[in-house]
């Protein structure tokens, strides 16, 4: 099992009346919550640790979860309400306004974290979840419990615009990506984190850390795995772009999900990670993201619409 260890919130997407008013309409989001989604789609075993909300959004969300097939008895119910994100879109691009104090994801505790049996193969992390606290330092502490015996993943996803605590956020991200097995990170949040310079250089950067695999996305130029014995790249499908939510989301759940179809998501096997299992996987992320940038808001495909 993959568990998705992150927020779970709902976008708030501007849609249009019949009488042509503005307005906005709730779908389930959250970064991590919808690579859970994907991943359950694409038939991997999968479950969620979050904190849920028992209001009628966080039943939104259990309920989407349950539908993917994503085990949610990890998660942490509670009295607490549910994050919302006021979605803006230009041009097909998301930014993001944020209402998150004292909700259920956000208000977690360590003595919350989930007991893991051998069910439990790889643990995946990332994005907005990583920046608040309480909830931050949790996440950051079921990695850090967790790496020596099971695989883990991170997406950073960063949200500068959410970051409140540049110096700290950054310390976290650096000592998870130096836990991580598996760092998938987009170009965009390669500059923001490392600065001016080239990729290459980056991603040696990260390697050199200790992670295993970086996968790096960049848009319509495909994407890449990089180990230490070399580079495996894969071109974008080409599309049309209704928007792009959800699209690294669905990436990251592909390419995990092609890592485990292979049998290679285990700390041994990943250290001779083939370049063939390695492109295998890097494709059905592809392929994955292409379905879901083609139709609006965060929706994954299922294995039979690839």
């Amino acid at each position: 099992m993959i568990l998705c260890c992150g927020e779970a919130l709902i976008d708030m997407l501007p849609r249009e009346t019949t009488q042509g008013e503005s307005a906005y309409a709730p779908y389930p989001g959250g970064s991590v919550f919808n690579t859970a989604i994907a991943a359950g789609r694409l038939g991997a075993p999968v479950g969620f640790f979050s904190g849920i909300s028992n209001d009628l959004f966080g039943q939104m969300l259990a309920t989407s979860l349950e539908d993917a097939g994503v085990d949610t008895g990890f998660a942490v119910r509670s009295d607490l309400l549910t994050t919302l994100a006021m979605v803006t879109l230009v041009n097909g691009q998301a930014t993001y306004l944020f209402f998150d104090e004292n909700t259920a994801g956000r208000m977690l505790s360590e003595d919350q974290l989930p007991d893991l049996g051998p069910e439990v193969d790889a643990l995946f992390f990332g994005s907005i979840s990583l920046v608040g606290e309480p909830c931050g330092a949790v996440y950051e502490a079921l990695m850090r419990r967790e790496a020596p015996h099971r695989v883990t993943m991170i997406d950073p996803n960063i949200r500068p615009g959410f970051v409140t605590d540049e110096q700290g956020y950054r310390a976290r991200l650096e000592a998870m990506v130096g836990m991580a097995d598996i760092v998938k990170i987009s170009d965009e949040d390669m500059a923001w984190l490392y600065g001016p310079g080239s990729l290459e250089h980056h991603v040696a950067h990260v390697l050199a850390q200790g992670p295993k695999i970086v996968c790096l996305t960049q848009g319509s130029e495909g994407a890449s795995a990089y180990t230490t014995s070399g580079k495996t790249t894969v071109p974008a499908q080409r599309v049309d772009v209704v928007d792009t939510i959800g699209a690294g989301d669905t990436f990251s759940a592909g390419f995990a999900v092609g890592l485990h179809e292979a049998g290679v998501l285990t700390k041994t096997a990943l250290e001779t990670v083939s370049a063939e299992d390695l492109a295998s996987a890097l494709n059905l992320g592809v392929r994955a993201a292409a379905v879901t940038v083609s139709r609006a808001g965060a929706n994954p495909p299922r294995r039979d619409e690839l």
